[in-house]
């Protein structure tokens, strides 16, 4: 199945209606590549599903901020995609249907359809200060008042909390990063179709 090159084939292929944001394509990307990728779903028309929703997807989110362009702008976009593009998206489209897809979702196309949610990556931030205090503070009032009959407080425990986390408020660090990047790319990108 060979989409043709109509954006709303792209938009039905994808579920979704032409006044979706771009997390709704990622989402709906993300959704169909995980019920249709050939190594989780061996139904014959699976791997054509694959496909067209790659080649959507890829289209979608490379025009999303110029398919609002009028007459002879958007033919020249069209044109331009069923031109150069259009081949080449299909091309990968079917190299991610090829590998497993454990492989695929640690391709960096893959992982371009992450949304980041700033309230859960505030709430991961705290949680994981939240860890930190309750270790040491735990630890050090362990230290301070012993219970009869226990021996003192491992320190090894103590490193193990310590380390855990370190390592989620570094993630949830370096996705806050990227969520703030992203919401600045995003206005910056508003600003210049207004």
């Amino acid at each position: 199945m060979h989409l043709s090159t109509n954006i709303s084939e792209y938009y039905r292929v994808l579920g979704l209606t032409s006044n979706c944001t771009v997390d709704d394509i990622k989402k709906s990307y993300r959704k169909i590549a995980r019920e249709y990728h050939p190594d989780l779903n061996h139904d014959p028309g699976a791997t054509d599903i694959f496909i067209s929703a790659t080649e959507a997807y890829e289209f979608l989110m490379a025009n999303h901020s110029r398919l609002t362009l009028a007459g002879s702008e958007y033919e020249k976009l069209m044109e331009e995609w069923r031109k150069f593009r259009s081949q080449q998206a299909r091309q990968r489209a079917s190299a991610y249907a090829r590998t497993s897809y454990s492989k695929f979702r640690n391709t960096s196309f893959y992982k371009s359809t992450r949304i980041f949610d700033g309230t859960t990556i505030i709430a991961s931030l705290i949680v994981s200060l939240m860890v930190l205090v309750i270790a040491v503070v735990g630890y050090i009032y362990r230290l301070h008042h012993p219970i009869p009959g226990l021996k003192n407080p491992s320190v090894f425990i103590l490193v193990i909390f310590i380390l855990l986390g370190m390592t989620f408020f570094i993630k949830s660090y370096i996705h806050l990063k990227a969520y703030l990047e992203s919401s600045k790319r995003k206005s910056t990108d508003d600003q210049k179709n207004n």
